[in-house]
């Protein structure tokens, strides 16, 4: 996040000598992206943070996949994904590419005997259902229904739920996560037209320094595989922290719609971008304001990217039959549009309640297994005419 933030007791100069009330020297770690030149933060650990005991054998998280060319829009209902306790376990994937992976997951069980670092891509957890707190080094961030967790890449952490009752929409992107470059002026401050600014931004708080020794299993994904590493120290065992590279959150209830006279273009409802993919939220808003205006969205041919819609809550005015969780992914190459009826049905109308998250990625998307599983096989014969 390109806002400086510092927890905890840092030395008055980075790189110089920070001793504990024993004398000791605190072990200074930088953690950098895309080599120097980027974002980055300085943490101060009460022990190395190289200290390992074990590795143990890897084993596969790859998404399988079932279709990899195809042409047909599709409909995954997301709620068909049953619970599990284990959160890794509960992380299904279902549409991915090279530039990024959709999950879905239903977690029952918070994280308590093992922690979890992506060292692969950074992650937005959308949380969909549930609340809790997302532990990490850095400190907590409390996540709620509506909050985007971003996770940077890199990032030990630990989801704490309130309940069993959990449903998160998950992005993995092996690129960095940053809000959109227009809102943003030459110094990364957001900008007066952006839709949302830095003081609706949750950042980390309530650090706890952990100066334990023990085994403390931390499970590690790179390349698809997961690595099961044993180290000798809490990973939480930051004294201080300063810096531009940690965790944060975002509600998806804090975006601020544009709207116009005539209908707008999905891009004024971006929030956050990757290399070659932006993620959107459509949220309740009042409809355009011209006498004449369609407040339903034109018929839209992607010729340059698919575009997928989690359906997160409300009437999705311009869809028929939208269930909570479900997923439709229109691929580019074939035009896509409102469901029949739905444009004369919207004429009129002042406002709108729909909540839902979209994906643009300018890769096409390839189905897993576990896509395959919760599909809608008819979906793409849904703009029949008279075919409800």
């Amino acid at each position: 996040m390109p806002v400086y933030h510092t927890l905890g007791s840092i030395p008055h100069k980075r790189h110089t000598a920070f001793r504990k009330a024993n004398g000791v020297l605190y072990a200074e770690e930088l953690v950098s992206t895309e080599g120097f030149s980027s974002l980055y933060s300085l943490v101060y650990h009460c022990h190395p943070p190289t200290i390992v005991k074990e590795v143990a054998e890897p084993y596969s998280v790859e998404p399988k996949i079932a279709r990899e060319k195809h042409l047909r829009h599709t409909s995954l209902i997301g709620f068909k994904i049953k619970p599990e306790d284990d959160y890794l376990e509960s992380r299904k994937p279902v549409l991915v590419n090279s530039d990024l992976h959709i999950s879905l997951a239903a977690p029952r069980h918070s994280m308590t005997d093992y922690y979890y670092k992506n060292s692969q891509a950074d992650e937005v957890i959308f949380i969909h259902e549930g609340s809790g707190t997302l532990k990490t080094g850095f400190g907590k961030i409390k996540f709620e229904y509506g909050d985007y967790l971003v996770v940077p890449r890199g990032t030990i952490y630990q989801m704490e739920f309130n309940t069993a009752d959990n449903r998160l929409f998950i992005i993995e992107s092996f690129s960095p996560i940053r809000t959109p470059k227009r809102y943003r002026n030459e110094w990364g401050q957001l900008m007066e037209h952006s839709p949302f600014c830095e003081r609706d931004i949750k950042r980390p708080a309530d650090l706890e320094t952990h100066d334990e020794a023990g085994d403390f299993k931390i499970l590690i994904k790179k390349q698809g595989l997961i690595y099961p590493y044993t180290y000798g120290t809490h990973p939480f065992d930051f004294i201080g922290w300063d810096g531009f590279h940690y965790p944060w959150a975002f509600s998806i209830h804090d975006f601020e719609p544009i709207t116009g006279r005539i209908h707008q273009p999905p891009p004024v409802h971006q929030t956050f971008e990757g290399h070659n993919f932006v993620i959107c939220s459509f949220c309740p808003r009042k409809y355009d304001y011209h006498p004449d205006a369609i407040p339903a969205p034109y018929n839209h041919s992607n010729v340059d990217s698919d575009e997928v819609l989690y359906y997160v809550d409300g009437d999705f005015m311009s869809r028929k039959s939208v269930v909570k969780g479900q997923i439709t992914l229109h691929p580019g190459g074939i035009p896509h549009g409102p469901h029949p009826g739905t444009v004369e049905k919207s004429i009129g109308k002042e406002r709108t309640e729909e909540l839902a998250v979209m994906i643009d990625p300018f890769k096409p998307l390839m189905l897993t297994d576990y896509a395959v599983s919760i599909e809608d096989e008819n979906y793409h014969k849904s703009w029949q005419e008279n075919v409800e």
